[in-house]
């Protein structure tokens, strides 16, 4: 048997070398002008959010799927950061079976109380509570309590809020 030998590494002419890398940057920079339509920054509506006047945003929850009020609560930080935690109010208001994720026992609990440390504002329908047989002084502390979650809804429009409906 012949003995081995180490394999060798072809041998790239350097005209190759240099007309590869020139050919990237061209592909890079055609795609970047291609895409730059689409990544331009989105213009706000007058009035422009300040601490003065900031946006008022009422996000609905009325389900209790735990992916469905993960997804829910990804997007309220998401608009956090889009408008900035200054200027907005963000409110969740749990009804129907919404309710049951803003209980002690929920499985959001966590991730509720740590939006709560950052002006994110946590609501309850009372009448879904006493529809459930559920005592109020089951809630996370520090979710709020209203007497009708549709009524709060309607009013909070009324004044000014937008209402986001998953």
């Amino acid at each position: 048997m012949p003995p081995l030998t180490p394999l060798k590494r072809p041998q790239m002419s350097g005209r190759r070398l240099k007309i590869f890398p020139m050919s990237m940057v061209a592909l890079v920079a055609l795609l970047l002008l291609t895409w730059a339509p689409f990544a331009q920054a989105q213009t706000l509506s007058d009035p422009v959010p300040s601490m003065d006047n900031p946006r008022r945003i009422l996000i609905s929850l009325n389900f209790k799927d735990e992916n469905a009020v993960n997804s829910l609560l990804y997007n309220v930080i998401n608009i956090q950061k889009y408008y900035g935690q200054d200027n907005l109010e963000i409110a969740v208001l749990g009804w129907g079976q919404g309710v049951r994720m803003l209980l002690q026992d929920s499985v959001v609990k966590a991730r509720i109380e740590s939006q709560m440390q950052y002006d994110i504002q946590f609501i309850a329908c009372g009448n879904t509570l006493s529809n459930l047989g559920i005592n109020p002084d089951n809630l996370i502390d520090g979710v709020e309590l209203v007497k009708a979650g549709l009524p709060e809804i309607v009013e909070r429009e009324l004044a000014g809020w937008s209402i986001i409906w998953p």
